[in-house]
């Protein structure tokens, strides 16, 4: 019998990715994609494919979509909204879930119903997508490499609105909100977002670009997941100027004013008008950068490994939807609520990009 997959939010820009990404590479599925309004338009024509108008508010609709399928993957962002609602419920169904969160208070949520999960036997993977995401797993690949590691440098860079549609544009400013706590020299310290700038080099086209301090789940996740003393995670974007007018907004407005939610969709909404058109000259790509520093063979070493894509909301349905491919094909079962650096072992994460023709670039930086 064909598996059956709910994606909520699966005609957004990402969602719609993880359809697509699913539909090319795990033949035997049904997709029911859900969204707020009726329409015509679906992320493929495949028959395998249908719609299901659903309110995540109605949840006795909710309920009964998620007790149908075999798979709930979680697109509905932007996640700084979300409780972790749906993850219940497929507990109570017995259906493992997915998803691609990027917000600390909704991974904190989620990772509080480890046990419950556990128990029923259900395998939960968050943060799934390309960053964070595929960026996780990167970094767990330079951790394997060295026996040990002090410190963990994550770098991201986004060209213009990444083809992911204006949820990203209200998820980088509503990032921008309060200060947060990052994993510094074996304790955690608070830092301002969008501060610190660091020239990080990128592979082509993207080269020397600035980055800056960007509260991710990974900020928590990667501290708990491996032994280290320091984790870094820094965004930035391209063209360069949006980074220095992001930074204005960051620091220069009132705090009260990004705590607003019409100054926040006023914003995203005059943000990707601007990138609409400097995206005919900066892409809508992706580069990540993951770096393990500390020891092999007892000699200070540094392990880096970067990946590039030309459209970062493709890029993220691949992160999600191979992660659905290996729970659908039980090449993965984790009971449990995990990040997904602690679920995907770093050998089923190359094959699947493998599968997709996605190249990971890997060296080491010191003499080992």
């Amino acid at each position: 019998m064909k598996k059956r997959i709910l994606i909520l939010g699966g005609r957004g820009r990402v969602g719609s990715r993880v359809a697509e990404d699913l539909i090319n590479f795990t033949p035997e599925v049904e997709i029911v994609v859900t969204g707020r309004k009726a329409s015509p338009t679906l992320p493929s024509p495949d028959p395998r494919m249908q719609f299901l108008e659903l309110e995540l508010a109605e949840e006795n609709q909710l309920k009964s979509a998620i007790e149908s399928v075999d798979l709930v993957i979680h697109c509905a962002g932007p996640f700084h909204y979300r409780d972790a609602t749906v993850l219940k419920m497929c507990i109570e169904a017995g259906v493992n879930y997915i998803d691609v969160s990027d917000n600390r208070s909704f991974t904190l949520k989620a990772l509080s119903l480890h046990n419950l999960a556990q128990e029923k036997g259900i395998t939960a993977v968050i943060n799934t997508g390309i960053f964070p995401g595929i960026s996780n797993s990167l970094v767990r690949l330079g951790v394997e490499e060295l026996d040990e590691v002090e410190t963990i440098h994550l770098s991201y860079v986004v060209g213009g609105s990444g083809g992911a549609g204006i949820t990203v544009m209200r998820t980088t400013f509503l990032g921008l909100q309060r200060p947060f706590q990052v994993w510094k020299n074996g304790q955690w310290e608070q830092v301002k977002p969008y501060s610190d700038r660091e020239v990080i080099p990128f592979p082509a086209p993207y080269g020397k670009l600035g980055v800056y301090w960007f509260d991710m789940p990974e900020c928590y996740t990667l501290a708990q997941s491996f032994d280290v003393k320091t984790v870094v995670t820094k965004f930035g974007t391209f063209p360069d100027f949006y980074n220095y007018l992001t930074g204005m907004v960051a620091h220069q407005w009132p705090p009260s004013w990004l705590q607003n939610t019409a100054v926040i969709e006023f914003l995203s909404q005059v943000s990707y008008a601007m990138t609409t058109v400097t995206d005919y000259f900066s892409g809508i790509g992706v580069a990540v950068r993951a770096s393990a520093q500390g020891y092999k063979g007892k000699k200070p070493v540094e392990f880096c490994s970067t990946l590039t894509h030309e459209n970062t909301a493709i890029a993220a349905g691949i992160g999600t939807g191979s992660v659905g491919q290996l729970l659908l094909t039980n090449q993965l079962n984790k009971p449990g609520v995990w990040p997904i650096e602690q679920a995907l072992p770093t050998d089923l994460f190359k094959q699947t990009l493998e599968e997709r023709h996605v190249t990971i670039e890997s060296e080491y930086l010191a003499q080992v």
